[in-house]
């Protein structure tokens, strides 16, 4: 389950655990949590490193790298949809919902966003491109990053080998809720569309020009 090899952390030690999260953070797939519970095991067994240092540098990896990511998608993310997401039916007024649902759910998104593969690697540029708000963004992000590297990286440490009957399980159990999630999201965005853009033309003319608000 953990194909991290541990050559690999013993000679790169916190500063690959940290490039490792950070790149997984920034969008580009990359097996951060793997680095991140590798090196745990690493140091619950070899004592060479600590599991404290382990752990921030797993969590400065995945503030740093959401960061960015999230620069990223704020820079670039919307360029990107309105030139091409005509050809997967992403209009001007979807791009304008994804906005809004980010306005409205996105500290969720992207604190809960962390503890699950794929999602975790994606939210950032998300977040960025539905134009969350930096500060709001920061501490989402902050708090998932912090708390997901003290159990994932704890708990490694202080089970051992142990983790891998639980991480295994626990991560596809999660995979699949929130990919039902998503669908049924999917689902009940399609039922109220046209009501969800008035609302989210109404709310981002606010946003956008709030010199014209109430």
């Amino acid at each position: 389950m953990f194909p991290v090899d541990t050559r690999v952390i013993a000679f790169g030690g916190y500063g690959a655990v940290a490039i490792g999260v950070a790149i997984e953070s920034i969008g580009v797939p990359f097996p951060g949590e793997t680095t991140l519970v590798a090196a745990a095991l690493y140091a619950g067994a070899s004592h060479r490193l600590s599991i404290v240092l382990v752990v921030l540098a797993a969590t400065a990896g995945a503030v740093c790298g959401g960061s960015i990511g999230f620069w990223a998608g704020r820079q670039f993310g919307l360029q990107l949809l309105s030139r091409f997401g005509r050809f997967v039916g992403i209009t001007p007024k979807r791009i304008k919902l994804g906005r809004y649902l980010f306005l409205l759910h996105g500290g969720k998104l992207v604190f809960f966003g962390r503890f699950v593969t794929l999602v975790r690697t994606i939210i950032a540029f998300l977040a960025g491109t539905g134009q969350m708000t930096w500060s709001w963004f920061s501490v989402c992000n902050s708090t998932g990053a912090i708390i997901w590297a003290t159990v994932y990286g704890g708990g490694a440490y202080l089970l051992g080998r142990h983790v891998e009957l639980i991480l295994g399980p626990t991560t596809i159990a999660g995979s699949f809720i929130v990919l039902v999630l998503m669908a049924t999201a999917v689902v009940a965005v399609r039922q109220h569309e046209t009501r969800l853009i008035a609302r989210a033309e109404t709310a981002l003319s606010n946003v956008d020009n709030p010199e014209t608000g109430p």
